[in-house]
């Protein structure tokens, strides 16, 4: 079982090495970098390319490690005991009526081997990713209401995202294979936006990655990234704005590259004093 990228996604080197030892020694992937870099994408392809369900959990800053394994409905079986389960087929004596699993739970109790996406963990607290260390390591965890283990039927494939807006903690990463994905220059983004958009002409994505590296160094609290260029190229062949993406303060479809107010408003400040030119 071997990734090797897919038609839509591209495996630089380095990322290919790493994310295909992780998968074959069983550890956790931690993938960190800036948004739109493709780290949560990664995991989607990998279920594709393998053809395996995926699960997946997008991280709160409420989580609590134990509800990514499972959740015991007290509450629903009270209600049950007291006025009855009706026509929905729970039993009211049988715990396991009232257990509901996240996705860590059902990619353990899962007969076949499955992707599990742990999105944005640095959203968490250092608790919570405490909690997860023995079970995603062991691939186990105790349900605490009656004392029983559930041990994964096969280690899924773990891949685990950090926008790095929060440290985590020095065990979790531990416990991970750790890889940080730089943003692409022009010549690897071009590759991917081809996978993209296989027809594009030439004069266009060179017209496009111009503007857009331009504006990535303009400073902007959240400068566009990689998913914010291939949205932008969508809009333009979309809007039959084959000839070029403009440029300076006629630079069209600015809010599918930056999308915070200020960074619109300092964008729009910029193209008063100098043309992106």
């Amino acid at each position: 079982m071997k990734f090797e990228g897919t038609q839509n996604y591209y495996l630089g080197p380095e990322l290919g090495e790493i994310v295909n030892i992780a998968i074959t020694m069983e550890k956790p992937l931690l993938l960190m970098g800036e948004a739109g870099t493709g780290k949560t994408q990664l995991a989607f392809e990998i279920s594709r390319a393998f053809g395996v369900s995926m699960e997946e959990a997008r991280c709160k800053s409420t989580f609590k490690g134990e509800e990514l394994c499972y959740v015991y409905d007290a509450v629903l079986r009270l209600n049950d005991s007291r006025f009855g389960s009706g026509e929905s087929g729970r039993n009211v004596n049988d715990i396991w009526d009232y257990l509901r699993f996240g996705p860590i739970g059902r990619s353990f109790l899962a007969e076949d081997r499955r992707v599990l996406l742990i999105d944005e963990i640095d959203k968490t607290d250092s608790d919570t990713q405490d909690n997860l260390l023995d079970v995603l390591e062991d691939g186990s965890f105790i349900i605490r209401e009656i004392n029983h283990k559930v041990s994964a039927e096969q280690k899924p494939i773990i891949i685990i995202t950090s926008n790095a807006k929060r440290e985590l903690s020095d065990p979790f990463l531990r416990r991970c294979f750790c890889h940080y994905i730089p943003f692409p220059g022009p010549e690897e983004i071009s590759i991917i936006v081809r996978l993209h958009y296989p027809d594009i002409p030439a004069q266009l994505l060179e017209a496009c990655l111009g503007e857009f590296y331009r504006l990535r160094e303009g400073g902007f609290e959240k400068p566009p990234a990689t998913a914010e260029l291939l949205d932008w190229i969508g809009a333009l062949r979309t809007s039959g704005d084959e000839g070029g993406p403009g440029s300076g303060r006629a630079l069209r479809h600015v809010g599918t590259l930056l999308k915070r107010s200020q960074d619109l408003l300092k964008f729009r400040g910029l193209g008063q004093k100098t043309p992106w030119r």
